[in-house]
């Protein structure tokens, strides 16, 4: 058996798991060729070829046909569902960048303020770290650019750039209220998808922000940290909220890291062969390229205490795939305490096949399963015990968006969403009646955006996840300490689509 999947993986690459279009997805590599291909519809493709021909001569001005080509292809892909894609160079690179965390810049993480980009931390021994940077920086300018009307993608662009190339940042620091400049060259920055800490004394906090190749290794290195300041740890919380998910093989090893050996975490199905599989937990289903395997370098005593420690995971609308995956599998084993709220509901596995150098195509090939055999796709995983993200409610869950609002969204088997040819089925009276109420409560939580932006301007409405305001993670303290939590006394489990007639 474990020969079979050795040699099946590396025909097969690596596969990965994701949420929203735009954010990392479920993939998986192939580098080889298919083995048969179904008879091509040659009329059709004339007709395309047709088409092709009469806007290369006819079209009112010169057109590139390579553009061409590639908005044909990329019409083709997007056609199918909100997840398959084709990566044309630019975004097969920056879909690299996401899995394998690495990308050359400065070294921060940041966010928007004001119309300016702030500093949220400097990544560890990163140019930035090491140029002085810290949280709560603004920068005003970059080389000669001023930030204030630039978006936080133009930001990053500008700040990314080339190894060994030099980026001037103007900062003010508020609480020494200066300006000054500073100079940082650029170079390969490895992102930290983990944070973690000891909340209080006896019980610890572990934030998985994102499934990278490098996520387990970070995961197992802070764990060791909170298992040397606190040996008889009382309980853990694994925070997976707002983590959009990453690759799949991070997801099965920190699953592994806290079930039995051998047990199933996730199960996927697809028209390929290779795509109905039963992931376990045993480093054969998680060791892409062999190497070591993080988890067994823990020490004895924390991989042994990893197993039984009392744990709670966090979720929200924004946990997705490769964090379903995990909350699903913890959940069904009766290994976790799962709270929060209803995640995204993103259950299918997408391929990623080169398609040259520099380009490639994520193509839908599978459903995944939790290990009870229940689809997460169009659904999500239901918290056992649904808590608020404030002690005022959910103030603007409605905002976020959810696999089933997504045009084209794969149907889970059981049913709305795209149908068997991929053509979206019309809504129900009950269906569109739901639609039209989430819609107004979309309105009431913008309405209330804005009013209290306006009320607190520069200030954080959420409070940032980890922090001692976090009322949801002292809800999942309660639970560990096995005090009163406070429940959430409005939300429900959304209603699954209906079955197809």
């Amino acid at each position: 058996m474990g020969k079979q999947v050795s040699q099946k993986f590396r025909i097969a690459g690596w596969v990965a798991v994701g949420a929203v279009a735009g954010a990392l997805t479920t993939v998986q590599l192939q580098a080889v060729a298919r083995g048969s291909l179904a008879p091509l519809p040659l009329e059709e493709l004339q007709q395309l070829a047709a088409v092709f021909g009469m806007v290369k001569s006819d079209y009112v001005e010169p057109v590139d046909e390579k553009k061409l080509i590639s908005e044909a292809i990329s019409g083709m892909v997007s056609s199918l569902d909100p997840h398959s894609q084709y990566f044309d160079k630019k975004s097969f690179k920056e879909f690299r960048e996401g899995t394998t965390g690495r990308f050359v810049g400065v070294g921060i993480e940041i966010t928007m303020e004001d119309g300016l980009v702030k500093v949220v931390s400097p990544i560890e021994d990163s140019p930035a770290f090491r140029a002085g940077l810290k949280s709560g920086d603004l920068i005003t300018k970059i080389d000669d650019t001023m930030v204030k009307g630039l978006t936080i993608n133009d930001a990053v662009k500008r700040m990314r750039g080339e190894p060994r190339t030099k980026v001037l940042l103007t900062v003010f620091r508020k609480d020494e209220n200066r300006t000054f400049s500073v100079t940082i060259t650029r170079e390969e920055i490895k992102t930290q998808s983990v944070k973690s800490r000891v909340v209080e004394p006896g019980y610890g906090w572990v934030r998985v922000s994102q499934f990278q190749e490098r996520t387990v290794e970070d995961f197992a290195r802070k764990v060791e940290e909170i298992y040397k300041a606190e040996p008889k740890l009382k309980g853990l919380v694994l925070d997976l909220r707002n983590d959009p998910g990453g690759l799949l093989d991070a997801a099965v090893a920190l699953s592994a890291a806290f079930l039995p050996e051998n047990v199933t975490v996730v199960s996927t199905n697809g028209q390929l062969e290779e795509s109905k599989f039963v992931y376990k937990t045993i480093p054969q289903h998680y060791l892409r390229r062999g190497g070591t395997d993080p988890i067994k370098r823990l020490t004895e005593a924390t991989r042994g205490a990893l197993k039984t420690v009392p744990l709670v995971v966090l979720v929200n609308e924004g946990s997705a795939s490769a964090s379903e995956i995990v909350a699903g599998a913890l959940q069904d084993h009766k290994r976790a305490t799962i709270m929060g709220s209803q995640t995204f509901g993103k259950g299918s596995v997408q391929t990623v096949r080169p398609l040259g150098p520099d380009t490639g195509l994520k193509l839908t090939t599978a459903r995944y399963y939790t290990p009870s055999g229940q689809t997460i796709q169009a659904r999500g995983i239901i918290p056992d015990v649904m808590v608020d993200e404030t002690p005022e409610g959910n103030v603007f869950a409605a905002l976020r968006t959810r696999e089933s609002d997504l045009q084209k969204h794969l149907g889970n088997g059981n049913g709305n969403g795209n149908d068997k040819n991929g053509v979206d089925k019309p809504l129900t009276d009950a269906e569109r009646a739901a639609e039209q109420q989430r819609e107004q409560e979309r309105e009431q939580a913008r309405k209330r955006l804005e009013e209290e932006a306006r009320k607190n301007p520069g200030q954080r409405l959420v409070p940032e996840l980890g922090s001692e305001k976090d009322f949801q993670l002292q809800q999942a303290l309660n639970q560990l300490k096995g005090k009163p939590v406070v429940v959430s006394k409005t939300l429900t489990a959304r209603p699954d689509e209906k079955k197809e007639d």
